[in-house]
């Protein structure tokens, strides 16, 4: 059950590596986020982002990415859904007074869910990321190696284990930089208007998305 070769699997690391190690919107919203809030809230825009990459696996395997990916309605809809919340996400982060920077231990871990959440929600309202896991997923389906679903789950779920060895050093790296940086509150604000640029950066970047 769910035999493959050799080289099968150094055609798929190899692809999922580079896939990981691209720079894009998720290692710009990680960072984002290690920069404003440190090492801990880039894990936790870490994690929120795998758990939506994970519903995104699920649904290839279960076919509901292929709706989106061929229904226009259902595409506009979650395109659109994206839009709003990453737009929301930019402007609260431009109206922001640094806060980040100033608030206690206990403020800071009751923020950590929310930014999971963030993370999470940025993927799942991507219907690219729908789209890029319908498309890549099937390409290392290998007939009569197992149930198809199965096999789109494992290699779906190896992707993030891929993202695992990557996505970490860049939260440490940024964490590492920004410590010595933040000693200055207009530094601060700085940061949280980066943040609240990227956030409307990718809302147009999904705006302009076509299928």
């Amino acid at each position: 059950m769910l035999g493959y070769d050799l080289a099968h699997w150094a055609t798929f690391f190899a692809a999922a590596f580079l896939l990981n190690v691209s720079p894009g919107p998720d290692i710009a919203f990680i960072l984002g986020h290690t920069a404003r809030g440190g090492r801990r809230q880039g894990l936790a825009a870490m994690f929120g982002l795998w758990a939506g990459a994970f519903c995104h696996v699920l649904f290839a395997a279960i076919g509901l990415s292929a709706i989106v990916a061929t229904s226009a309605a259902a595409f506009s809809v979650v395109k659109w859904a994206g839009v709003a919340y990453l737009a929301y996400l930019g402007i609260s982060a431009l109206r922001s007074k640094a806060s980040a920077f100033d608030v206690k231990a206990a403020k800071v871990e009751s923020r950590l869910s929310a930014v999971f959440l963030q993370g999470m929600l940025v993927d799942i309202l991507n219907p690219k990321v729908a789209i890029f896991f319908l498309a890549f997923l099937p390409q290392f389906v290998v007939e009569g190696a197992g149930p198809v679903p199965l096999q789109l789950l494992l290699h779906g779920v190896l992707i993030i284990v891929v993202a695992a060895t990557v996505e970490p050093l860049v939260v440490l790296g940024g964490a590492w930089l920004t410590a010595r940086l933040r000693a200055s509150t207009r530094l601060g604000l700085w940061l949280d208007r980066s943040l609240g640029a990227l956030f409307l950066g990718l809302a147009a970047k999904l705006a302009a998305l076509q299928r």
